[in-house]
């Protein structure tokens, strides 16, 4: 690229001149490239390990002049092709005009005017496009990491660090580069270069450990083997980033979401030094990540920003230090020492953003009032008048809400106003829940329960008085003090209003007026349409708390149908998932219909993520982490459970549905209290202390099932003893409750014992190690689903195991790719994750034909791409311009191990319609046949269609006669009928076996389409010559056979006999065109003139002089050749080409050679490593490598 005039004092040192003329020099660094002596290492050396290459380009252009010691850099290229293309410009543009300047100084001012406008009007044109935002240091590496690893402009780098790479015992000083879809090194010493590029996808652990091995390393590992990367200068922010892309990888692999990249993030003001735009991005969505989980707040929550400062606590009266947290929706504060105070601020309820008085002991306070009449006092405030405005700016942004909070969700209980319930009423037959069904169907009245509805008043009265003096709703200061509470169980009347405050549902549900009447009408209106996701729902909707009285009735169920199926039409996704719809029949019992599917929303989208997929992934992820907890607390424990393989089994029942399906529900129902106020930490511990109370019992099971039992039987007997309402019958309790129950468990005891013994779990740790196992598991899941799709293709192909698994990891490879650097945008958003595993996977036509460039048996030069499109459409049998792997198998299976006639099918096939689309077509009479063969074709299904009509009827109308006069047997002959037309209704379905004499017949055009093809198959062939010669030979037999059909057609049309009928004449006449060709060819082969000339029209140069041709009988060419349009009345059946090319032991023996795909595999993967040194080669030692 041309660069801005630089003063250059040494020539010489560190480069080496490649090319001079009396003004221009073009020189190459030392290092670079092939040879340079020991002075070469060692600069090359000095470049990687100091970074020097990612500041220096490898080549320049100096300007001199003759009296001037100093010299000029005025042009530098990261290649020759680069650096030759401004040499050349130089010499051509400039050399004659400065030669005729008589002073130097006058040539040194114009050539660095000339460069300068050049720099100029490319800046010019680059003003309407996206300008970088990175340094011009950060973008040299980015190049550099492209050049040295083949990557495309799409790849992004992040960040790159120095580090050592341990290859066996001994380190390799280098760069490590990170990009958004791979980990790439390079290191160069004396000499010595290592390459190493590594896929994201790929990765199945990610360590940071110390050994005396590895200090202070990074261990990357993948299916086949482990990396190891130490000496960072700060391994922490390294191993974090690491951790953040890996992540994203396993993301793309879940679904597609991860590949649009976040354009919303908020950008920093100021350009940080050697940082990536992109790398600033990721760290603003690592912090929105945490903001987000700290406050559950919504996906569509982005931090702005974050201060120190102190807020005021009046129920303390003291100042509590922590963090100010500002969004586009809210204001969050969270105390510096954890659980002291916590407070969440919708912007939509501040009324009034002021500046407090400061003093002395409060300096720099901000006052916040609410619509409720409550007051926030945030002191120590460093930039006060910009937080001001910064709010400012998002309340105007804000909508105006109507009225405050003043009884939060309490009208929604009961008698809501229309405005709430708007959407509720979908359908007058159905009744609607508008309060918690457990109001309406709770049974036993207060005075029979005694002491215990006390104590249920007595709870009610500890948050009443909790909340008139930390606050009511969303703007509630959360302290020790609520934990507490909800540890002694949440009261049944406020259980769903304190539920959707801790899940953050509530405010989802108040920024989201209407949605779910709007999207219950849309999945359930008029116009919606059942769906294998509705079908299960109603499957599992009588299964859903059977025991209790609110889904014994209609009410409930549709409740509860309603909920489902309008989260299943906002998250398709997901969609419905069993064990779905027993924690949505809970939320039922204590909310209205809204709050619970917003509570779902909550539930499944942020507090439970990916738990409800088609994989369960989440579960599986959170599985793994309860493994690894039970081998750190309880390690005598876990080595027993391991080898049982009971932890695996268990945890999948317990996290799924929140303990509700194996627990009471009454004692299960306060956990679900725990979980939404403290998340999955809950559940780890009381997990963690099931296993701990019975660790005698498990330790001395034998096998699994004895174990189980053991869980089970405890589980079942976990008792809640203060709840009013009478309890419910646990069916698994009923059945395996024995002559001997065992002891009763407390639920309170349970929760204060896991506090107790597990409360040091934290959700940062937690969620270190659900990262740690989501990369476990989604390489698990991925190598299942390639395992799956093996044997189910190991009976359709006849590639081996290893060959499949070769062939669907580099298929998933070019789709992936695909994904990452946006070629093919149609391949990944068809990606779903729900599909089988056979068509989870899809690649275009770019893609396929990539794959067949480099996999496929027939390479037919500059005709490949011609015949890998035409391939495509052959097998997209569904015609969505994507190929699924088994179609793709389908197609390669056939090339390399089909039988000679099955090759020769596909080939002849690739030259007819619909391989061939009009557009590829040379003449306007094919792309005419092509149509009107189309509409030949479609009616031809009608007279069926028509006569099975005809059929039915008849058949209908005979057996009702039959009815009428027998009785006895018409029933029977009714069901005869209908399973007959069945049948033939299924045999129509069926696809049809497609046989040679089905095939249509090729015209002349075509005919010579697959002598081109044929041609260039054959070039480079250790049998090239006899090819050529066994091909002329069969392809003159053909057109001669083609004549004597065309000639004998034309005299049919022109003379029909007159008296006798068509069905007559027909099969007499038809035969000898096809018969008599075939059966006695000329054995001098008079028509091998007029091959000559087909095919030199089919532009096959070389075949004319392979075979030595005659002259005779080329009558029939020369009538051929008159003109230059082509003979439509010529054709030729596929019999006819499979018949001629028999007879050609050359060709025989092609087409049923056994062609190895590992070498070609083995090539593909090559591929990578091999652009690679060639985009870093000079032409120089490209020349030299070349024959």
């Amino acid at each position: 690229m041309w660069i801005s005039p630089e003063e250059v004092l040494l020539a010489g040192p560190l480069w080496v001149s490649e090319r001079a003329n009396p003004f221009f020099i073009l020189q190459r660094r030392r290092g670079h490239g092939r040879g340079g002596g020991l002075s070469g290492l060692l600069v090359g050396t000095l470049d990687v390990v100091l970074d020097s290459s990612a500041r220096v380009a490898p080549y320049r252009i100096l300007l001199q002049t003759a009296g001037a010691q100093i010299y000029w850099n005025i042009a530098s290229g990261s290649s020759r092709k680069e650096i030759t293309e401004h040499w050349d410009w130089l010499e051509s543009k400039l050399l004659q005009t400065i030669s005729i300047f008589d002073n130097d100084e006058d040539v040194t001012t114009f050539v660095k005017g000339k460069i300068s406008g050049i720099i100029a009007e490319e800046n010019r044109l680059k003003q309407g496009e996206e300008q970088e935002e990175d340094c011009g240091k950060f973008r040299e590496a980015e190049l550099k990491m492209r050049r040295l690893f083949g990557m495309p402009e799409e790849e992004k780098l992040v960040n790159y660090y120095s580090c050592s790479f341990w290859k066996g015992r001994v380190p390799r000083q280098g760069w490590l580069y990170l990009s958004v879809n791979h980990l790439c090194f390079y290191s160069f010493l004396l000499g010595k270069e290592v390459t190493l590029v590594v896929q994201w996808s790929e990765v199945t652990q990610l360590e940071k450990n110390a050994t005396l091995v590895f200090p202070e390393s990074v261990r990357v590992s993948t299916r086949h083997t482990e990396y190891f990367f130490s000496m960072f200068l700060n391994i922490n922010d390294t191993f974090k980033l690491m951790e953040q892309l890996a992540n994203m990888a396993m993301r793309q692999l879940l679904d597609n979401e991860a590949f649009a990249a976040d354009r919303s993030l908020p950008k920093p003001c100021k350009t940080l030094k050697n940082v990536s735009a992109l790398k600033r991005d990721l760290d603003a969505r690592a912090k929105n990540e945490r903001y987000r989980t700290m406050f559950r707040l919504t996906q569509e929550e982005r931090l702005d920003g974050h201060t120190d400062c102190t807020l005021w606590a009046p129920f303390a009266k003291m100042h509590v230090v922590g963090q100010l947290f500002i969004s586009n929706n809210y204001i969050c504060f969270n105390s510096r020492e954890e659980d002291l105070c916590q407070l969440i601020i919708p912007l939509r309820e501040v009324s009034v953003v002021e500046k407090a008085d400061s003093s002395s002991i409060l300096p720099c306070p901000v006052s916040i009032s609410t619509k409720n009449k409550t007051n926030f006092l945030f002191a120590n405030l460093k930039d006060r008048d910009f937080l001001l405005q910064r709010i400012s700016d998002f309340l105007q942004r804000t909508p105006d809400s109507s009225g405050g909070e003043t009884s939060p969700l309490i009208g929604s209980l009961g008698s809501s106003p229309e405005s709430v319930l708007r959407g509720r009423h979908y359908h007058p037959d159905l009744p609607t829940a508008n309060q918690g069904l457990l109001r309406l169907y709770q049974t036993g009245a207060p005075e029979d329960l005694g002491p215990k509805a006390m104590k249920e008043r007595m709870k009610e009265e500890a948050w009443n008085i909790h909340f008139s003096e930390f606050g009511r709703g969303v703007c509630m200061y959360r302290t020790s003090r609520t934990r507490e509470l909800v540890l002694n169980g949440i009261p049944e009347n406020l259980r769903g209003e304190l539920w959707m405050l801790f899940s953050g549902a509530q405010n989802e549900m108040s920024s989201h007026p209407g949605y779910y009447g709007d999207l219950v009408e849309a999945a359930m209106g008029v116009g919606s349409v059942v769906s294998v996701v509705t079908e299960e729902i109603e499957r599992d909707l009588h299964r859903s708390m059977p025991e209790h009285r609110a889904f014994q009735n209609q009410t409930g169920i549709s409740a509860l149908r309603r909920v489902l199926t309008a989260y299943a039409h906002r998250n398709p996704g997901i969609g419905y998932c069993q064990a779905m719809n027993i924690v949505t029949s809970v939320l039922l019992l204590f909310s209205p219909e809204e709050q619970a599917f917003w509570l779902l929303v909550a539930l499944c989208e942020r507090m439970l993520p990916d738990y409800y997929n088609t994989r369960v992934t989440g579960a599986l992820v959170d599985q793994g982490v309860f493994e690894e907890l039970t081998r750190a607390f309880l390690p005598p424990l876990y080595e027993h459970m391991r080898d049982l393989g009971v932890i695996s089994t268990i945890s999948l029942s317990w996290f799924l549905t929140l303990f509700l399906s194996v627990m009471p529900f009454d004692s299960a129902v306060l956990l679900v209290d725990c979980f939404f106020y403290e998340g999955i930490k809950v559940t780890f511990q009381v997990a963690l202390a099931v296993l701990h109370d019975n660790m005698e019992a498990l330790l001395s099971c034998s096998d699994e099932g004895e174990a189980m039992t053991v869980l089970g039987r405890y589980l079942d007997n976990v008792v809640n003893k203060q709840t009013v309402a009478p309890p419910i019958p646990h069916l698994h309790a009923l059945l395996t409750s024995g002559d001997d129950p065992p002891r009763e468990i407390d639920i309170f005891d349970l929760i204060k014992s896991s506090y107790e013994k597990f409360g040091s779990l934290r959700s940062d740790v937690i969620e270190q190690m659900r990262f740690k196992q989501r990369l476990k598991v989604i390489q698990s899941l991925e190598d299942t689903a390639k395992r799956s799709v093996v044997r189910s293709m190991m009976t359709e192909s006849a590639f081996s195991i290893e060959e499949l698994e070769e062939l669907y990891c580099l298929f998933k490879a070019q789709h992936m790719a695909s994904c990452y650097w946006g070629s093919s945008s149609g391949a990944s958003q068809r990606f779903d994750p729900s599909l089988p595993y056979l068509e989870q996977y899809s690649i275009d036509p770019l893609q396929f034909c990539q794959l067949f460039l480099g996999l496929g048996p027939w390479a037919c030069g500059g005709r490949t791409p011609t015949l890998s499109a035409r391939l495509f459409r052959v097998l997209d049998q569904n015609q969505d311009g994507l190929l699924n792997f088994k179609e793709f198998i389908t197609g390669f299976s056939g090339m390399y191990h089909g039988e000679m006639t099955e090759k020769l099918k596909l080939l002849y096939k690739l030259h007819l319609p619909p391989a061939v689309c009009p557009e590829e077509a040379e003449s306007a009479l094919e792309a005419t046949h092509f149509f009107t063969e189309n509409e030949a074709e479609e009616p031809s299904f009608l007279p069926a269609v028509g006569s099975l009509g005809k059929q039915e009827v008849t058949s209908v109308s005979a057996g009702e006669e039959d009815v009428g006069n027998k009785s006895r047997k018409g029933p029977e002959e009714k069901v005869k009928d209908y399973r007959y037309y069945l049948r033939l209704w299924a045999k129509e379905k069926e696809p049809k076996t497609e046989t040679i004499k089905n095939l249509p017949r090729m015209n002349q055009e075509q005919f010579i389409d697959v002598c081109k093809t044929l041609y260039n198959m054959f070039s480079e062939d250790p049998e090239e010559q006899q090819l050529y010669h066994s091909i002329a030979t069969a392809a003159s037999l053909l057109l001669r056979i083609g004549e004597v059909g065309k000639r004998f057609g034309n005299r049919k049309s022109e003379a029909p006999p007159p008296e006798a009928p068509p069905t007559e004449v027909t099969p007499t006449e038809a035969p000898p065109p096809e018969v008599q060709p075939l059966e006695a060819p000329p054995p001098e082969a008079p028509g091998e003139a007029q091959v000559c000339r087909a095919l030199e029209d089919a532009q096959l140069e070389d075949v004319s002089s392979s075979v030595s041709l005659q002259d005779e009988d080329s009558d029939l060419i020369e009538e051929q050749r008159q003109g230059s349009e082509l003979d439509a009345d010529w054709s030729i059946s596929f019999e006819q080409v499979l018949a001629s090319l028999l007879t050609e032991p050359p060709l025989v023996h092609y087409f049923e050679r056994k062609r190895d795909i590992r070498s070609k595999m083995a090539a593909c993967k090559a591929q990578r490593a091999v652009e690679r040194q060639t985009s870093s080669a000079s032409e120089h030692d490209l020349t030299q490598l070349s024959p």
